[in-house]
């Protein structure tokens, strides 16, 4: 009877020993690295079987029952997954309960306007595409937000998606935090802003982030914008007669472009522009409703990224002389 139960004992020890050797020991896989699509509401055995068809040499039932064993099994969360060489099923099934998904990211730049934000989603790794096709209406609909207009109203950012994420819920992300961004900017405003809304923040805000060239001027450029509004001034800013011409610019503007009236060209029209044109950043977004204390209504580039600002056009002018016309 000893004799039997130190069989017994001898191996269920080897079993164990096996068991854990197995669990500790690096899976083989068929590439360098490898992507793992767990299905929302598959079982453990199928979650097993999805590991093998993935490209991981390993018996199917085998990690089926590791799964079960471990206690864990029912804890294992649906997702996109990456799986490496050297991964082991104990390192495999910590990352299937943990959900440690592979995350992939786009970047959103401050300044964009729609068409270079769309490009950027078109272009990013593993995003389905359900809004290439849409009309800027469309989009709209689709984010939530009909009626609005489409640009501008996407924070840029850096947003993070798993693997076979759609374009269109990082999109609804963005226009989120955009509205959060904008409601926090606008608590914030100065009390003799000439701003009346929120949208017209934005607006100016879109307006600010082309305009600057150095993050600290721009309190002052949306300063001499404030002050250009309060007294009836035309905006007369570059960007927006750009934003305007759309594809006819062909990046040398020039005076009869001035001229040429859209309904964005600051130049021909009074006040802001019907729509922004392009994202602007928390930092833009806060200038425009807290511009700078400063009476200028002109600036201009330095040429070192910095602005000169003027209250006068007499002032102004000689300051185009000695920053401008003196480069030429």
């Amino acid at each position: 009877m000893r004799y039997f139960v130190a069989l017994v004992l001898a191996a269920a020890l080897g079993l164990g020993i096996g068991a854990y050797a197995w669990v500790t020991s690096p899976l083989e896989l068929s590439s360098a690295s490898l992507d793992l699509s767990i299905e929302p509401g598959s079982n453990p055995r199928e979650v097993a079987l999805q590991v093998q068809q993935a490209g991981v040499a390993v018996n199917p039932g085998l990690l089926y029952w590791w799964f079960r064993l471990s206690g864990q099994a029912r804890q294992i969360k649906a997702g996109s997954y990456e799986l490496e060489r050297g991964t082991t099923p104990r390192d495999l099934l910590s990352k299937l309960v943990r959900g440690e998904e592979a995350l992939r990211s786009v970047t959103l730049v401050e300044g964009w306007n729609l068409r270079q934000l769309r490009e950027a989603l078109k272009k990013a790794d593993q995003l389905k595409p359900l809004t290439a096709d849409l009309t800027s209406e469309e989009l709209m609909l689709q984010v939530g937000k009909p009626g609005l207009p489409a640009e501008g109203r996407f924070f840029p950012d850096t947003y993070t998606y798993a693997k076979g994420s759609t374009d269109l819920a990082l999109l609804q992300r963005a226009a989120r935090a955009m509205d959060k961004k904008l409601e926090a900017a606008w608590a914030q405003r100065a009390p003799e802003s000439p701003l009346q809304s929120p949208e017209q923040a934005l607006i100016l805000a879109s307006i600010v982030e082309k305009e600057t060239g150095r993050a600290s001027d721009r309190p002052l450029i949306a300063a001499v914008f404030s002050n250009r509004l309060r007294i009836g001034m035309r905006l007369q800013t570059d960007p927006t007669v750009i934003y305007g011409l759309g594809p006819l610019f062909d990046g040398n503007l020039r005076r009869a472009d001035l001229l040429a009236d859209t309904a964005w060209n600051t130049y021909t029209r009074n006040g802001l522009p019907p729509t922004p044109i392009a994202m602007p950043g928390f930092g833009a977004l806060l200038a425009a409703v807290q511009p700078a204390q400063s009476k200028a209504l002109y600036f201009v580039a330095r040429g070192d990224g910095t602005s000169q600002f003027s209250a006068s056009l007499d002032e102004h002018n000689r300051a185009v002389n000695r920053y401008q016309r003196s480069q030429q």
